[in-house]
């Protein structure tokens, strides 16, 4: 049987990585790759990209999730190497992490007050899709951790670096960092990486309990809040060379591949 041309493509489109949906004023997007704890890869930034990159004016509250045991573990390391194995310069991570910056700046910059529902793990880029966003619940049982020196890699994926100086300060992201060290919930709330803790069965309550006020504000209120709270934050951040994240991370990996 001959397929027409719209069979066709829908027949080549890959599974999308990130699931929908909306429920009145609120999208939740989640991250729908669990088999492999929400590795991100390419493709889930290309999907993250086409959810974040035109807002809805209609959405007051962007709800961030993982499927499955874990919230994201970071990187996808396979495809990394795939990337320096084509082409050792680091082209292709120059590419993913230039997309990367413009995902978590998609969720930081949204008008829509973001909230990422943590579970299980959230590590390395994980951690940095979190903390783009406005509001952070995690289960009780959550960690996270920072690994990309013990990779050989620089802390330099969407603009991560700047946003945990903002959010933690210096010296507690200086240690972090330079460690690599595993920190629990409790911590993260200390750390003001979480603003709340629950037991993972009463996570969904913890956001509905934040999204409700929230959908109620009157839309200019809300999104000139937004804004002005985005706006003071930056100064905060002095310098903030996140562009260079991409072009760092390809450097240091193709020169590490080199040795």
């Amino acid at each position: 049987m001959k397929l027409s041309l719209a069979q066709y493509l829908s027949s080549q489109r890959r599974p999308s990585t990130v699931r929908t949906e909306r429920e009145g004023a609120v999208l939740r997007v989640e991250l729908d790759s669990p088999d492999t704890g929400n590795a991100v890869t390419e493709a889930m930034l290309d999907d993250l990209l086409t959810v974040l990159a035109v807002p809805d004016p209609d959405v007051r509250v962007l709800v961030l999730s993982g499927a499955g045991d874990d919230f994201c573990l970071g990187g996808d390391r396979n495809e990394f190497a795939d990337w320096l194995d084509d082409d050792p310069t680091g082209r292709g991570i120059r590419i993913a992490g230039d997309k990367a910056r413009r995902v978590c700046e998609a969720i930081s910059g949204n008008h829509a007050v973001t909230i990422a529902r943590i579970q299980g793990k959230a590590i390395g880029a994980g951690l940095a899709l979190a903390l783009a966003c406005d509001l952070r619940v995690g289960a009780d049982t959550a960690g996270f951790r920072l690994p990309e020196l013990a990779l050989g890699l620089p802390t330099a994926w969407g603009g991560v670096l700047p946003r945990l100086i903002h959010e933690v300060g210096a010296a507690r992201a200086r240690e972090l960092i330079l460690t690599g060290r595993a920190f629990d919930a409790i911590e993260a709330h200390e750390l003001s990486v979480l603003q709340r803790i629950v037991p993972e069965r009463e996570l969904d309550d913890a956001v509905t309990a934040w999204a409700k006020p929230i959908v109620r504000r009157p839309e200019a209120a809300l999104r000139v809040t937004k804004a002005l709270l985005n706006s003071y934050a930056a100064p905060t951040r002095l310098a903030d060379p996140s562009v260079l994240d991409a072009e760092l991370m390809a450097t240091v990996a193709a020169a590490t591949r080199r040795r």
